[in-house]
């Protein structure tokens, strides 16, 4: 499988990278695209920060440009929290998406966004002060009216980015449940 990998607003990270490297090693061909050109961040909030005065259209320039290249390939969009956000857009926007893996994180929906069975899978913490019950559940209604199949995965305790051993949102066991999973998923497309 084909797959774009896009890092969190702390940048591409060496856990992007070994995300990368485990999917590699399990067959697939990943591109981890640096949207934020070499910078990464220690806190969310100095991601933000660059994130906000880069632009969100700037931003989706850059995935878009990455991403372009290898469409005709038929893509996996996958991301980490805003990565997830942006493989999101991205993947319901390539009519040859052949799935679609979030990791922390979702995005608005177009009103008019629509594809054609897309298998979506999403993994997130429980709670998650990014993505709120209230919100999800109206995520992945709005996904099924555009088409998504979609399943998601619930980590109870665990923190917003709970993959990334560099931060202390870390949950070993959650992470490795989660990429059991994904695998898993990844293997049926």
């Amino acid at each position: 499988m084909n797959i774009m990998l896009f890092h969190s607003t702390y940048g591409l990270r060496p856990a992007v990278r070994d995300a990368a490297d485990r999917l590699r090693a399990a067959g697939h061909e990943v591109w981890t695209p640096d949207l934020f050109e070499g910078r990464t961040f220690e806190t969310v909030e100095e991601g933000r920060a660059f994130k906000d005065e880069l632009g969100k259209e700037e931003l989706l320039k850059r995935a878009i440009l990455a991403a372009a290249p290898y469409s005709d390939r038929g893509i996996v969009y996958a991301g980490f929290s805003l990565g997830a956000a942006t493989a999101q857009t991205l993947a319901l926007g390539d009519s040859k998406a052949r799935g679609l893996l979030l990791l922390h994180g979702t995005s608005d929906l177009a009103p008019n966004a629509s594809v054609d069975d897309l298998p979506v899978q999403l993994h997130v913490a429980e709670p998650d002060a990014f993505e709120p019950d209230d919100w999800l559940s109206a995520w992945y209604l709005q996904m099924g009216k555009a088409g998504a199949d979609v399943e998601i995965y619930r980590y109870a305790g665990a923190g917003h980015l709970y993959t990334d051993p560099g931060l202390p949102d870390y949950d070993k066991e959650a992470a490795e449940a989660t990429w059991q999973v994904a695998l898993g998923f990844l293997d049926s497309l």
